[in-house]
């Protein structure tokens, strides 16, 4: 009983998974403008292995600012079975004076961070006449202009001194602009006008989907504050309270005119990928086996939906099964950020060199205004034959002749053959060659019209087998079973690449593609055992070519055919 809990607890200590790599460490304001007398938040992010990290130390903050509390956030997620745990040390901050104000690099989890600067104001004078009510907006555009289908950043604020009651303002509604919202709003206290306020804040993404001026309406609020004059209030007494968010205007450029009919991708980061390619430590792929890849697209600024679909194109030497594609986006507080994910399996159609040409994706870089190119390389790798496949037949050696050309052993005084002589062996050469085609024909014809009985138990036992496996569920073995029922027919062949180009029925070819799919790429389909029983049931529709040359199963005694 003691040794079956253990080995349980050891098995469920494996299935964890396990966080990789070293731990990288950043910090960020949640703004880097702010007026005297509001809060910002320092965000202190550590990625990667969190286990046993102290919080940073804090003393020469206190300089500049209040520190009004800190929080701590730990997170795992699993992508493609990697795990990637974030621990977060969020830090509310109260600026002492205005000015440029630095934030002073951090020692975390043995790094430090890279210094912030923050800007701090002096209050609005027409904010702070604003500060005399009780309740009131504020709205902000991060940046002020940018490009169709750039992601700008929305801020709504709702101040206020005194308890309130109502519904959260609406998100902003405008033509021609998509709008999300951007994490669940932020509570924190801000002075304004020497009076301390409660705030919620609310982010949006701002996609923009079309050029020219786009204008935000106001965002309105409408609800029930406590009346201070009433010192019943706590018990219910309240007034009604609205304000209001003034309006917001957009500049928005359209693409550049020499971008070209290429998609239109602003961003502010953008990256392209493809990995699984075997490794040293690999062995070499082999014709019929797959090669399986996975190609990457992520940019931060822009969503999923205005990122390209991913493909590889025709190789020569191969076809490539892509995979069901794999979409998403993920939010880090401020930014959009999308994510495609396609696999891909390359099955080797042939020995040798298999190269995949190089794939290039451009972008424009929102941060610095100029275009970029995303690039995959160019990639080749060595297929090895088929397991149990015939080598390739050695050059044959160079004649007599050849070496006398080169001046290596032939003597200078050799005398050429008479003519005769060459006529009378190429006519030898003629005769005999005849009579081993009658040969071969007779022995081929005796062999197609009563075909051993071991070939005919073999044929039989492997449509059998294959018949039986088409009516499961199991492609590996749907495959295996279907290529060895056509050897023990036709021995040359390797894969279902080559059996679809020896057959002559197109139901045939379609249902081997069709296995493939399901094999190599794992596409679903529906009645596929038996769609595929149907296709072979009567046998194989051999190509007539291919029945000319290879019925009888032996290889011909010449490597040339005569005419």
């Amino acid at each position: 009983m003691f040794r079956h809990v253990v080995c349980s607890c050891l098995l469920m200590l494996a299935l964890i998974p396990t966080p990789a790599g070293a731990a990288e460490v950043t910090a960020t304001l949640d703004r880097d403008h702010v007026q005297l007398g509001e809060t910002v938040t320092l965000n202190v992010r550590v990625q990667g292995d969190t286990g046993g990290i102290a919080a940073p130390d804090l003393r020469a903050l206190s300089q500049d600012f209040q520190l009004l509390g800190t929080s701590q956030n730990n997170s795992l997620s699993v992508i493609n079975g990697q795990a990637s745990s974030e621990l977060t040390f969020g830090v509310a901050l109260r600026p002492r004076h205005v000015g440029v104000l630095q934030i002073p690099a951090l020692s975390v989890a043995g790094q430090r961070t890279a210094p912030l600067q923050l800007t701090v104001t002096a209050p609005d004078p027409a904010a702070a006449a604003a500060t005399q009510r009780d309740v009131f907006m504020e709205s902000q555009v991060e940046p002020a202009h940018g490009y169709v289908g750039q992601q700008l950043t929305y801020v709504v604020r709702l101040y206020y001194a005194n308890r309130i009651g109502g519904d959260a303002p609406q998100p902003p509604q405008a033509d021609g602009v998509e709008i999300s919202a951007l994490g669940k709003g932020l509570n924190y206290d801000a002075e304004r006008g020497g009076r301390t306020y409660h705030v919620l804040e609310q982010r949006y993404a701002l996609i923009p989907q079309h050029a020219g001026q786009v204008e935000i309406p106001p965002v309105d609020f409408q609800g029930e504050a406590a009346d201070p004059r009433d010192p019943n209030s706590f018990f219910g007494a309240t007034v009604p309270v609205s304000a209001s968010a003034p309006a917001q205007t957009i500049t928005v450029k359209p693409a550049p005119a020499d971008w070209g009919g290429s998609a239109w991708l602003p961003a502010r980061q953008l990256s392209l990928s493809l990995d699984g390619w075997p490794t040293a430590q690999d062995a070499p792929p082999r014709v019929g086996q797959p090669l399986n890849l996975t190609m990457n697209l992520q940019a931060s600024g822009l969503s999923y939906e205005a990122l390209p679909a991913l493909s590889l194109p025709p190789l020569d030497g191969a076809t490539v099964y892509p995979d069901k594609p794999v979409t998403g986006n993920r939010q880090d507080g401020e930014w959009i950020i999308g994510r495609r994910q396609q696999s891909f399996a390359i099955v080797p159609e042939r020995a040798g060199t298999l190269t995949v040409p190089a794939t290039t994706l451009k972008w424009w870089n929102v941060l610095t205004d100029k275009m970029e190119v995303a690039q995959i390389a160019a990639h080749s790798v060595t297929v090895l034959p088929a397991i149990g496949a015939a080598a390739a037949p050695p050059p044959a050696p160079a004649a007599a002749v050849d070496s006398g050309a080169a001046g290596n052993t032939v003597p200078a005084t050799t005398t050429p053959t008479p003519w005769r002589w060459i006529a009378l062996a190429s006519l030898a050469l003629w005769l005999l060659s005849a009579l081993a085609w009658w040969l071969w024909q007779r022995r081929r014809r005796a062999s197609s019209v009563t075909p051993p009985a071991a070939v005919r138990t073999s044929v039989r036992s492997g449509q059998l087998a294959f018949l039986a496996a088409a009516r499961g569920s199991d492609p590996a073995a749907q495959v295996r079973t279907l290529l060895a029922w056509a050897r023990a027919e036709r021995p040359a062949i390797q894969h279902l690449g080559e059996l679809a180009a020896a057959l002559d029925d197109a139901a045939q070819r379609a249902a081997i593609a069709a296995l493939q799919q399901r094999h190599y790429a794992a596409a679903p389909s529906h009645d596929a055992g038996t769609n595929l029983a149907e296709a072979f049931k009567r046998g194989f529709a051999w190509r007539a070519a291919e029945a000319t040359d290879e019925s009888s199963g032996l290889p011909p005694l010449y490597p040339f055919k005569l005419h």
